[in-house]
């Protein structure tokens, strides 16, 4: 059992058009410490962690876990995905498969996280079918909003939380009919 419950951890890798999907490896230390020291990634997110704490906490190897992936352009980290069951940090998302993600600033605008997100999605679908899956983001975040409305996530509710106005969405592989719901 992982935290997706029944699921067998790590899957082969997951192949996009354009990208990989898989777990982390040493050589994503760097990318991972840029990725949360960055203050563009860390806008909604409470600020950007210090590169020094991050450099001393890190282990030689980023930690792989049921739902992380690592976002892979030709052999580089690019970004992760995290699929996990949430924590009840948000309220609305306890105990519900949470849908997470974070891009480098370069690789932002190229419609990575789309075809990224789109294809951990269809995974977990496969995977835990009809289980849905669930995404807060700040509604200040237009990108993210833009996303989570191509992935298929239909608005729950809005909240208050962190100093800020909450979107919370839905996503589910099966829409009330019992077809399965666009991805991207």
């Amino acid at each position: 059992m992982t935290e997706l419950g029944p699921v067998a951890w790590p899957p082969a890798p997951i192949r996009t058009e354009r990208l990989v999907l898989r777990e982390p490896e040493a050589r994503d230390r760097t990318a991972l410490i840029e990725l949360l020291a960055s203050p563009e990634v860390g806008t909604y997110l409470g600020g950007p962690r210090p590169r020094d704490e991050l450099e001393r906490a890190m282990p030689g190897a980023p930690s792989r876990r049921p739902g992380r992936f690592v976002v892979d352009l030709d052999g580089a980290m690019i970004g992760q995905i995290t699929l996990t069951r949430a924590t009840g940090h948000i309220r609305p998302a306890a105990g519900q498969a949470e849908l997470g993600y974070l891009f480098l600033p370069e690789a932002w605008g190229y419609g990575y996280a789309t075809e990224a997100c789109a294809a951990a999605l269809d995974w977990f679908a496969d995977a835990l079918p009809g289980e849905p899956v669930v995404l807060a983001t700040q509604t200040a975040n237009v990108p993210s909003m833009r996303l989570a409305a191509k992935l298929g996530f239909i608005e729950v509710e809005r909240f208050q939380a962190y100093g800020a106005e909450q979107w919370f969405g839905m996503w589910s592989s099966v829409t009330p009919s019992g077809t399965a719901a666009a991805g991207a």
